[in-house]
């Protein structure tokens, strides 16, 4: 370990010039997309190895990250002073200081990987390379693979678009740096109060109201955050011990926390970084991708809310006794308001989210000014700048480090065997597919941050999804090269059941980071909160399977609504069902008919048919909101005459 003095503000100020760059090069351009992502990559590696597992003082660093932090600045001055001499000796051939440095550059992503998400990344990584490398010459069958010659693989990986600065590359250097930079902004100038406030002054008073405001706020902040694990720190320091005091339980608190932090990353509008790789991924617009998700978010949040309130009741939990006004709080915090209702507009309009974002940015400082307590000066403004830099260092390393997963499965074709392997397991049933994909992404995510699940699943597993879901009519003027409209909804739906499966790490035991995190807030049994965790946020699991069989996404806004408002009763029955009480405790089989219920709400038309079996009307919402209505009378009704009978004795 050296001292340096001020190495503190040194690295303070490299985070700042780290932003000041992505910005500009973002708004005015000027170079390439590979020198760019080359760039991105080697400001966000130095940064991440001169602060992570760094110093044990605060002006004491390793000698050997000092001298990591240069190599990563290497490979980039490397790509600018040699790239063009390198097409020049062409077909893929390179010297061997381009071997070294190339080879230099695959190791340092791998170590900062490994320092900030552990083994289980580098060791994927590394696998995919031995198997690219030799390793597949000795698989048989379906996954059997001649081998690359080292020097050609290094070269895609380096100096095409098949790998670490491919385009998945380019979405952590545009899209996704500057929405981080957006949401440090916000939270410097004090956004993060302000969305606590607006949920207490709205949910606070109902029924459980604290479990609410954890919900509103965590839908608020976990969409501009990025990560469901530090949402649920920041709102959970806050919204756990409310609802403690309140009267819940530390477990059903910290679950809660950690199902509405983990619902922020589907929260439109920005969704963390999952919808812009989406974006780029399946070429649907961003504003599409947005669009669409808005009512299955709702359905979501809804759920949480619904098994809030069932359980608030049974434990006679009451609202918060509170006069907070929402007008008061909305004039004194209206000037937060501006850069978010300028962001969408933006988009809507069809400006590219990089742009939005940051003229978004600089919304945000100058609507500070229309303030008196909160405005942004010199000070607030490098805060937020580094701040962006030092929180981008995990998620921008990491998609890069992806990037060469990604690149190995499509060399070798690996992603269509697996799709092969999906439909051949799954018998071509669609739900048999989703379980698989759902196993899937329970197993990735116990090593994988989220946004790598989703990745590497969407290239895996996508293809399949599309294929179960088109019909074989649509699937044959597909393979004879005819370009339908409607597909591409189908492959929006394929990449959000992937995407929404992939949060499902966050909150499903054994491994399941958010629940851990509150968990460690409430001071509660980790794997005890992951399992409360997993029935709150059950709506994770049940709404993928609406895309696959409702028209949810698919279809016209009219059948979207139709499929939402039947479903919001659906769910609402599946919270009773779990919870097993309304107004009282329930019997099995008034369970039993609200499950039935749930069911038939939640099931699109054509999957019974009534007329036939019954001999009455063929709509299975219809049906299914008939036993919901009837079992909830029926409650009311046993409910009141065991009042009336407790009365009179």
């Amino acid at each position: 370990m050296i001292q340096i003095k001020y190495f503190k503000e040194i690295t303070f100020i490299y985070a700042i010039l780290i932003s000041l760059f992505h910005f500009y090069v973002n708004i005015w351009g000027g170079i390439s997309d590979l020198w760019f992502n080359s760039a991105h990559f080697a400001l966000l590696a130095s940064l991440g190895f001169l602060t992570y597992e760094s110093s044990k003082g605060e002006n004491k660093i390793s000698i050997f990250n000092i001298i990591f932090a240069l190599l990563s600045i290497s490979t980039f001055v490397y790509m600018v002073l040699f790239e063009e001499s390198l097409y020049a000796v062409g077909n893929g051939q390179m010297r061997t200081s381009d071997v070294i440095v190339v080879c230099l550059t695959i190791a340092l992503a791998i170590e900062m990987v490994r320092r900030t998400t552990g083994y289980i990344i580098p060791a994927i990584i590394i696998l995919c390379i031995s198997y690219i490398l030799f390793l597949g010459q000795y698989f048989e069958g379906i996954f059997a693979f001649g081998g690359m010659h080292y020097e050609r693989f290094l070269y895609r990986m380096y100096y095409t678009s098949e790998g670490l600065f491919g385009p998945i590359a380019t979405i952590s250097s545009t899209y996704v740096f500057m929405f981080i930079l957006f949401a440090a902004f916000l939270l410097k100038s004090g956004a993060g109060d302000f969305i606590v406030d607006v949920s207490n002054a709205v949910a606070g008073r109902y029924t459980g109201g604290t479990g609410h405001v954890a919900v509103f706020s965590s839908a608020l902040m976990g969409t501009i955050s990025g990560s469901a694990v530090a949402n649920t720190v920041s709102t959970g320091s806050i919204t756990i011990p409310m609802m403690k005091k309140a009267g819940f339980k530390g477990t059903f608190a910290a679950a809660v926390e950690a199902a509405a932090s983990t619902g922020g990353q589907i929260m439109p509008p920005i969704m963390g970084a999952g919808a812009f790789i989406m974006a780029q991924i399946t070429h649907i617009p961003f504003v599409t991708i947005v669009t669409v998700s808005i009512l299955p978010a709702i359905l979501y949040f809804a759920s949480i809310a619904f098994y809030i309130n069932i359980h608030a009741k049974e434990n006679n939990i009451k609202g918060e006794d509170n006069d907070i006004k929402i007008l008061p709080i909305l004039r004194e915090g209206f000037h937060f308001i501006i850069p978010l209702t300028t962001l969408v507009g933006l988009l809507i309009y069809g400006f590219s989210p990089t742009y939005a974002a940051s003229i978004a940015i600089v919304t945000i400082v100058l609507a500070s000014y229309l303030t008196k307590n909160k405005r942004m000066g010199i000070k607030e403004i490098l805060e937020a700048l580094a701040l962006g830099s030092q929180n981008m260092v995990v998620t921008g390393v990491l998609l890069i480090a992806v990037g060469i997963i990604v690149g190995v499965i499509n060399i070798s074709v690996v992603g269509i065997t697996f799709s092969q392997l999906i439909m051949e397991w799954s018998g071509n049933s669609l739900l048999i597919a989703i379980v698989l994909i759902a196993i899937a992404s329970l197993i990735l995510g116990m090593g994988l941050p989220v946004t790598a699940s989703y990745v590497v699943l969407s290239v895996l597993s996508a293809p399949a999804l599309v294929g179960l879901m088109l019909s074989q009519e649509m699937a044959a003027l597909v393979n004879a090269g005819i370009e339908l409209p409607e597909v591409a909804m189908y492959l929006l739906s394929a990449h959000l059941i992937i995407f929404w499966l992939s949060q499902d790490s966050n909150l499903t035991p054994p491994v399941c980071l958010a629940a851990f995190a509150a968990a460690a807030i409430a001071k509660t049994p980790p794997m005890k909160t992951g399992l409360v965790s997993w029935k709150i946020g059950k709506g994770m699991y049940i709404i993928p399977l609406l895309f696959a069989f409702t028209p949810l996404v698919t279809g016209s806004w009219f059948e979207r609504f139709e499929v939402f408002t039947f479903a919001f009763f659906g769910i609402m029955c599946f919270s009773i069902v779990m919870e097993g009480f309304w107004d009282k405790k329930m019997m099995i089989l008034e369970r039993v008919m609200f499950a039935v219920a749930g069911i038939l709400l939640l099931t699109e038309d054509e999957a019974y048919n009534f007329e036939t079996y019954f001999g009455i009307v063929q709509n299975t919402h219809l049906v299914g909101f008939a036993i919901f209505a009837a079992s909830m009378l029926l409650h009311k009704m046993m409910f009141k005459e065991g009042r009336k009978y407790a009365e009179v004795n």
